[in-house]
């Protein structure tokens, strides 16, 4: 059996070997083989086997088949500074796993700044980091603000979503954003008011780490790749392609 390659964005940044091909792989991480706990697993396909910083050797010897042929789920090669030291360009598709095994897969595709200009953004950063930010700046900015070494905060590489977010005027307009701003409410209204007041901050924390309550249905433009010299751009999918190719998927994720 072929061996699959898989960096593990959310709940954790890892390494993953498998025999299972993607959606496979997905269902399996999300739901498991026996009952228990379900969650959301958000992962990137990897081609494997560059460089000299993993084990890919280890992963040939113990990412085999059992002994009556059932393929191997699961070999974990790292689980520390993973995304670093995988080259962008061995990245593939993103996929997004509900807690109940339905799978979604996302290829890159163009980025554009939108029509409507807007003074502020919510991201969600998910690997290696993990805080929820409002920011002044559009995604190419907040990437190379995050990965450009020129601040004293800063990460090699970068995956995150810009979030959407409430609308303060009409709140029953917002549509349906999940938990993720439950009971904080009025500190992502200060946080707002922070990027947008006389004083400006450029980026203001809104929460410190990824709260459980974070879903696929905060996902607003889509999830980006980067680091220091480009950026990589992974649209979520509209609700009428949700709706006509992927309703399972997204009746799972509490879209429709």
């Amino acid at each position: 059996m072929s061996i699959y390659y898989y960096l593990s964005v959310f709940p954790m940044e890892a390494l993953i070997s498998s025999q299972l091909e993607a959606m496979e792989f997905g269902r399996y991480m999300a739901v498991g083989s026996r009952k228990g706990s379900h969650e959301n697993f958000m992962f990137m396909s990897v081609k494997g086997e560059f460089g000299d910083v993993f084990d890919w050797q280890y992963a040939r010897d113990n990412c085999v088949s059992h002994p009556g042929g059932q393929p191997k789920h699961s070999v974990y090669l790292s689980v520390y500074r993973v995304l670093e030291h995988i080259p962008i360009a061995e990245i593939g598709s993103l996929f997004l796993a509900t807690r109940d095994g339905e799978v979604l897969e996302i290829e890159s595709g163009d980025y554009a700044l939108p029509e409507t200009a807007v003074d502020f953004h919510v991201y969600q950063e998910l690997c290696p980091i993990s805080p929820t930010v409002v920011s002044q700046l559009h995604p190419p900015a907040f990437a190379r603000y995050l990965t450009g070494g020129e601040h004293k905060i800063h990460v090699p590489k970068v995956i995150f979503a810009d979030l959407k977010v409430v609308d303060f005027e009409n709140p029953e307009r917002s549509g349906n954003l999940g938990g993720i701003y439950d009971r904080k409410i009025e500190h992502l209204r200060e946080c707002i008011n922070e990027v947008r007041g006389r004083e400006a901050k450029m980026n203001k924390t809104f929460d410190r780490s990824l709260s459980e309550s974070f879903s696929y249905q905060a996902i607003n433009r889509g999830v980006y790749l980067a680091n220091s010299d480009s950026l990589r751009f992974y649209p979520m999918k509209s609700i009428e392609e949700l709706r006509e190719k992927h309703y399972y998927w997204a009746k799972s994720a509490y879209i429709i």
